[in-house]
């Protein structure tokens, strides 16, 4: 996708190399909630982090979280409300030697902020005792236990999940091996490419930190179409969502200093107030001012406009103020992004409300926090990846860590 007026960045993966072997490492289950793709009526997900030790497999005096009757592949997770560094977990299995027996097979998943990525380790399979495993510390917000029935449904009795007592947020630049030559050759080729790479000052990461870790947006409604309170609720959220996406990959890394980036949208311009069909003040509403042929939110409330952080006459004061736009345009294709925001089709917009990765948009923000685009070149040893356009359709490991890359350049900048 088209990138204006900007560079690009990344995001961030969260794989970390396991952290000095003298650190202790603490048992962060109990912290989390516990959920699962079924539980039998009688039992409790809320087993598997009570802190229960249990006496054996067929523990009849505790809580236990089972299947019966269902089979085939069934999963219990952890999920914390900011990133752990987890590296190892044990989990010990629920058999009553009946209708609930050992899985045949099973593997742990970490959330990578998009989708779920499988840990490589050794898994053993044992009753009457905790299966220990240990891994490549990953960062995470959500831990998955999958299982595969054998001789009868699956269940579990407890898992523990161990993270370095050194904290997550202290955590520095560790890419996987594999990604540091590529990495490298990415951060060489933005450096001679763009003369200016230090000196810009207005990329998503100023706008966050300027903001002290919160986003504002306009909505540029370059359409003829009309959009109910519903709809811009629906709009609203969507943008959320994926800006959320890129935003949690940062939690726990390099100093990063925030757990949540809450975006909000202030404000939205159109060429025709009836074509927003609701009568509340949720948003300022900005009508026929028209800049690239389109309509624009108030020039002195944009960020875009006023680098310098202040907007002294923007109508309701700084607090209304946009660091960047949505434009939805009727009848584009593709993209664009930039320090001003990101640029998509409205049709394509409208379509994707409830789809899990907006990936056009997603690959746009990505250009706002300064990541670039491949169109004639392919670093060493990657394959598809969102900012390499029409090769992948969501945030990859490669993409995440791009995106910490520039953090790690520019967070001297702000005293981290």
């Amino acid at each position: 996708m088209k990138r204006l007026a900007l560079l690009p960045i990344l995001l961030v993966v969260t794989f970390l190399w396991p952290l000095q072997s003298a650190l202790a490492d603490t048992n962060v289950a109990g912290s989390a909630t516990a959920s699962a793709s079924y539980t039998s009526s009688w039992e409790s997900v809320a087993a598997i982090n009570d802190g229960i030790d249990p006496p054996s497999s067929n523990d009849t005096v505790n809580r236990r979280w089972g299947t019966w009757p269902n089979t085939g592949s069934q999963w219990a997770e952890l999920t914390w409300t900011s990133a752990q560094g987890l590296r190892s977990a044990d989990v010990y299995f629920f058999d009553d030697g009946g209708g609930v027996r050992v899985p045949s097979s099973w593997k742990l998943q970490y959330w990578t902020g998009s989708a779920y990525a499988d840990i490589s380790a050794s898994y053993p399979v044992a009753a009457n005792t905790y299966n220990k495993v240990s891994f490549t510390q990953v960062s995470t917000t959500r831990l998955r236990v999958v299982l595969q029935s054998g001789q009868g449904s699956v269940g579990l009795l407890e898992v523990r999940a161990f993270a370095a007592d050194a904290p997550p947020s202290g955590s520095g630049w560790n890419p996987p091996g594999n990604l540091v030559t590529p990495l490298n050759e990415v951060w060489q080729h933005q450096e001679s490419t763009y003369p200016n790479l230090y000196g810009f000052r207005n990329y998503g990461w100023d706008q966050v930190m300027a903001n002290g870790g919160s986003i504002n947006y306009c909505v540029r409604w370059d359409t003829g179409a009309t959009v109910t309170a519903a709809q811009r609720d629906q709009i609203h959220a969507t943008l959320a969502r994926q800006f959320k996406k890129w935003m949690d990959l940062m939690a726990g890394h390099n100093n990063w200093p925030y757990t949540n980036v809450p975006l909000k949208v202030v404000g939205w311009a159109v060429r025709d107030r009836a074509q927003l069909q609701w009568n509340d003040n949720s948003v300022d509403i900005y009508v026929g001012n028209i800049r690239e042929n389109a309509p624009q939110c108030s020039e002195p409330c944009g960020r875009f406009f006023n680098q310098n952080g202040t907007y002294p006459n923007c109508p309701g004061g700084p607090s209304h103020h946009y660091d960047m736009s949505l434009w939805l345009t009727a009848g584009f294709g593709g993209g664009a992004g930039g320090d001003w925001g990101q640029r998509i089709g409205s049709e394509y917009y409208m379509s994707n409300l409830n789809t899990d990765n907006v990936h056009i948009l997603l690959h746009e923000m990505g250009h706002s926090f300064g990541l670039d685009d491949f169109y004639d070149w392919t670093p060493t040893g990657v394959g598809g990846f969102l900012m390499k356009a029409g090769s992948a359709a969501q945030i990859t490991d490669f993409d995440a860590w791009m995106f910490r890359d520039w953090w790690r350049h520019l967070k001297s900048r702000y005293g981290r």
